[in-house]
């Protein structure tokens, strides 16, 4: 055996056998945290690491199914380049889509939800005002002349309005804190959805109010003004809130 040889075996130690797929789980996630494997690193053949483990390849196979369903790991059958299993390229988007599941799951009281949501989007609001380029200012704008359009319905106007919201915390720049709040965002579509139905007719004069309020949120942001994104966000989760659950935060 080479040298570069035992390297590669010297991190993946035998494991016990009691819930073996997910004690593998462990081991990979040890080399991820550890820096061993990174964004598109490719790991051992299923048979090879089962050797290395000391477990069956069942095992190492179910441990690999369960991280590419969280979106941690790429399988790829074939023999060509982009073959094999390899850590996911994108795991913005899978932490994205766990929080998101884990939010909506858990049953938090939609106060303890929007309070979390005015903290991340106030964080958004600032980094966007500081480091936005005009391309994403001038979505932000689209998005709010579509808003604006006389067709458009609860469903698109919440389709919008949650990517109004996403795009800001995307322009910040603050990946984890972008991720979070779009999570969050995400987590709250159907609920906001419900709420705007609930409004009846009512519904119309809280649109204009949203519409005003995105405007005074966007204006923030091309006067660079990162205290007054930060003040116009926070008033502007907080007066929805109030006008569709009917209750204050505090």
């Amino acid at each position: 055996m080479t040298g570069s040889e035992m390297d590669d075996r010297a991190g993946w130690r035998p494991v016990a056998r009691a819930r073996t797929y997910e004690l593998v789980i462990d081991r990979i996630e040890e080399q991820i945290v550890s820096g061993q494997l990174g964004v598109g690193d490719r790991l051992p053949p299923e048979r090879d690491l089962a050797q290395m483990l000391g477990v069956s390849r069942a095992a190492v196979r179910e441990a690999f199914r369960a991280l590419e369903a969280q979106g941690v790991l790429r399988m790829a059958v074939g023999t060509g380049p982009d073959s094999g299993t390899t850590v996911a390229a994108l795991p913005s988007q899978a932490l994205t889509r766990l929080l998101r599941l884990h939010v909506a799951l858990a049953n938090f009281p939609m106060a303890d939800v929007v309070r979390a949501r005015i903290m991340l989007e106030r964080e958004s609001a600032r980094n966007a005002a500081q480091r936005a380029t005009e391309a994403e200012l001038e979505e932000l704008r689209e998005l709010l002349d579509e808003m604006d359009a006389p067709d458009c319905d609860r469903e698109r106007f919440n389709d919008l309005d949650t990517r109004f919201h996403v795009a800001i915390a995307e322009a910040g720049g603050n990946r984890l804190v972008a991720d979070m709040t779009i999570a969050i965002r995400e987590s709250l579509r159907r609920p906001l959805l419900a709420a705007f139905d609930d409004l009846g007719d009512g519904w119309f004069p809280i649109a204009d109010d949203l519409r005003h309020d995105h405007r005074l949120i966007h204006q923030a942001l091309l006067a660079r003004d990162a205290a007054d994104a930060e003040a116009q966000v926070e008033r502007h989760i907080r007066s929805f809130y109030r006008s569709a659950w009917l209750q204050d935060l505090g």
